[in-house]
């Protein structure tokens, strides 16, 4: 007779099944870079903190596409017709893999919290994956990675360097990290892609 999977196993079932682990070495890779650039970045000449933009814009970009991907279920239908509800382990999934992002690459970038330091950070961590949360539920988390990579990118290109005014809101990941205007738009994309994702899940996507 074939054993049913106990209450400790079944956490970690979910975790495999999801490629936790292959996504916490991404994740772990991302921030490493980040650290890299944005120190050698601040420490060019006639350089200052403000040169760690590129890192503030792309970094969350990058690990909000590895958590995306990470949603992908190899047996989707396995998981509907499961007698025990699983939103509140997608939810759990996707705050637990957007805590270690934003956490760590906050420590990437340290002082300066009045400009490109870690609220700009944990500001674009959040709108960048509930982007992608949002993204693998409408349309599947293999391709979750590309909305916010073709809108941050276009973002990065065509910005103004002034902050504030209405950049704050179309431009919010190239902001300094107090624009309220930009806080408010990724939080909401942030709270909207995580309700998207728990209530539905990731699409089903063929194989």
């Amino acid at each position: 007779m074939s054993r049913r999977p106990t209450h400790t196993a079944l956490p970690l079932l979910y975790i495999r099944s999801r490629a936790f682990p292959l996504t916490s070495v991404a994740l772990t890779c991302i921030v490493l870079v980040a650290v890299w650039a944005a120190h050698w970045l601040q420490d060019q000449p006639y350089f200052d903190h403000t040169a760690r933009v590129p890192v503030i814009a792309l970094a969350p970009m990058l690990a909000s596409a590895a958590i995306g991907t990470s949603l992908h279920s190899h047996s989707d239908e396995l998981d509907r017709t499961a007698v025990r509800r699983w939103w509140p382990r997608r939810l759990l999934h996707l705050l637990t893999l957007t805590v270690l992002a934003a956490g760590a690459l906050a420590a990437a970038v340290p002082g300066h919290p009045e400009a490109f330091g870690a609220p700009g950070m944990v500001r674009n961590v959040l709108g960048a994956t509930g982007v992608a949360a949002a993204s693998a539920a409408l349309i599947g988390a293999r391709l979750s990675w590309l909305p916010m990579t073709v809108y941050g990118g276009a973002v990065y290109l065509a910005a103004p360097h002034n902050p504030g005014g209405a950049a704050a809101v179309w431009a919010w990941p190239m902001q300094p990290g107090p624009q309220g205007a930009a806080w408010a738009v990724a939080l909401t994309a942030y709270v909207i892609g995580a309700a998207l994702l728990t209530v539905r899940g990731a699409r089903p996507e063929s194989a």
